[in-house]
């Protein structure tokens, strides 16, 4: 399954990678974050591993973040992988005429078991989820 999500958020581009990068901000945004702790690497470059747990409802999802390329304040693409789970996300960042930042989002899941079924079953739940996200971070980088 993939698809895209967009936002624009109302800060300078190197503002929102600033935001972005800070592992002390994720929970600030990200509801249910228990756990962030870089395994290898330089934390949001290249090559770097970290492992997450995320409170999802009644479960812990514990997984793992792969940097798989970053090219400064353009691009971002992270693989996360968790039991039955392989999420690729591409994320790119460009400034806009007003200063603003324009946010695109390509994810790829590829899920087995429970988790494959559910993405038949519900396709948009992924997106909505993302979408979530990508709301959350907004409403802290504008706030920031």
């Amino acid at each position: 399954m993939i698809y895209t999500c967009e936002t624009t958020i109302s800060q300078p581009r190197a503002r929102v990678i600033e935001l972005l990068e800070d592992p002390e901000n994720l929970q600030k945004w990200q509801p249910g974050l228990l756990e962030f702790r870089n395994l290898s690497g330089t934390h949001g470059q290249t090559g770097a591993k970290s492992r997450l747990r995320q409170q999802m409802g009644n479960r812990v999802i514990e997984m793992t973040e792969t940097v798989a390329l970053r090219e400064g304040l353009d691009r971002y693409n992270a693989i996360y992988e968790a039991k039955g789970v392989w999420n690729r996300v591409d994320n790119t960042f460009t400034e806009t005429v007003e200063g603003h930042t324009h946010w695109h989002i390509e994810t790829e899941f590829r899920c087995t078991g429970i988790v494959w079924l559910m993405s038949k079953l519900m396709p948009g739940m992924f997106r909505r989820e993302t979408e979530k996200f990508m709301k959350n971070f907004k409403n802290f980088a504008e706030a920031a």
